[in-house]
């Protein structure tokens, strides 16, 4: 067969990078009663000043009577985050989308409620999809910043308890993919965090890509090991979303998000790097990770530039001893890039791998490709073979995440 020309219709979508924005009684329903003060909640209150510059969010809070906006704000411990239009965008006109806080109210209601969810995704011919977290920010640096770590740990699993029994239970059909978090400050925990959603049939977990931004020891380090072990053995697949650093690419303090948006793929290019120059793809041979929202263009000159470093430099740059292949061997059997839309990145996927590329939606934020998914996917796969096509808009999905055949998560129901 050739291309999608003669093909009727794009295949159904499997998503590896939609959001969740969570519902208000997630932690409160699930935590201790000591916790209930404490652990996260929700208030309705005035935004005082918000500002987005040099990769930074900085929303302040007004007091109950004060003038501006009326918003649904997150509390927990001492953070006050607020629900904005960046969260949940899609419904909305580009050019009316701005840094503005907003209530559950205001935003579409498949951001948070699954029949509604389901909804949204027959409309943009999706079939299923991966969500990330948003109060917890995408990979739990929410509780890793927290000063209780005890309770953060509680938070953590209550987050994961909930994508598993209600984001992803019987009300999905098997349409919700779960990805859980772990306590990034204990790799031990984070392990047996790992076994726990396992054991229930969750293949994805969330990570950093740049670790050392949290605070937190490099993927060079020996004290990750644990977790990757825990991965490794299970079959999970390490999920690192762009912004996972807490530390959005920028250049200078006042440049313009619109700069910062432009190399979002930045944070990507550069864990990428580490993690096939860390040894650790040859120590876990069954490890896997992916990069969500990072696109894929970049992808071919960055695997020839690590080959030839590995090949020309590796003995005086420090990776002979734990790095015996070259690093585009390594990237076909661990990497996995993902993309929306991304043109250049098609038109050269010979230099990257039909078998390493994931296709999302990005629902709801911004950048989502929402409700216009198959249409955008047909117009650039167009010069593609369908069963080309059929890996990059499913299949590769459903042999990474163990789905079923029809690309269904075969977990609790």
């Amino acid at each position: 067969m050739s291309a999608m020309e003669t093909t009727t219709a794009l295949p159904k979508i499997i998503s590896v990078d939609d959001h969740t924005v969570e519902p208000p009684d997630v932690w409160q329903s699930r935590l201790p009663k000591k916790y209930l003060d404490t652990g996260p909640r929700t208030v309705r209150a005035p935004l005082k000043e918000i500002s987005f510059l040099g990769g930074r969010f900085k929303p302040v809070m007004g007091a109950p009577g004060d003038d501006g906006p009326l918003g649904d704000w997150w509390l927990y411990e001492g953070l006050q985050r607020p629900l904005t239009r960046l969260d949940t965008a899609v419904g909305y006109s580009r050019d009316e989308i701005k840094l503005e806080v907003i209530t559950y109210e205001q935003m579409r209601p498949g951001s948070y409620d699954v029949p509604a969810r389901l909804a949204d995704m027959d409309v943009n011919h999706v079939q299923s999809a991966v969500c990330f977290p948003t109060f917890p920010r995408f990979c739990g640096q929410t509780f890793t910043e927290a000063k209780d770590h005890e309770l953060g740990l509680l938070c953590v699993q209550a987050y994961n308890d909930w994508m598993v029994e209600e984001w992803c239970g019987p009300q999905a059909q098997g349409r919700l993919i779960p990805l859980t978090l772990i306590p990034l400050w204990d790799a031990e925990l984070a392990a047996a965090e790992v076994r726990r959603n396992a054991a229930r049939g969750v293949r994805a977990v969330a990570f950093s890509e740049i670790p050392p931004h949290l605070g937190l020891p490099s993927v060079h380090s020996d004290d990750w090991d644990p977790f990757l072990a825990a991965c490794d053995e299970t079959g999970t697949v390490v999920a690192m979303h762009i912004g996972s650093s807490s530390r959005m690419p920028s250049t200078s303090a006042d440049a313009p998000p619109a700069v910062g948006s432009t190399i979002t793929f930045a944070n990507c290019c550069f864990s990428m790097v580490d993690w096939l120059m860390s040894g650790k793809f040859e120590r876990f041979p069954n490890l896997k990770v992916m990069y969500a929202e990072g696109q894929i263009g970049w992808i071919p000159y960055i695997l020839e530039r690590a080959d030839v470093v590995w090949e020309e430099n590796r003995g005086w740059g420090g990776v002979a001893d734990k790095v015996h292949r070259p690093p585009s061997e390594l990237f076909t059997e661990h990497v996995y890039g993902c993309f929306f839309d991304d043109a250049f990145g098609l038109k050269n996927l010979d230099a990257i791998g039909v078998g390493n590329v994931l296709y999302e939606t990005d629902y709801p934020h911004s950048d989502s490709t929402w409700p216009k998914s198959k249409e955008v996917g047909e117009a650039q796969m167009g010069h593609l073979d369908a069963d080309v096509v059929e890996r990059i808009v499913r299949g590769n999905a459903i042999d990474l995440l163990g789905l079923t055949p029809d690309g269904l998560w075969g977990g609790p129901r």
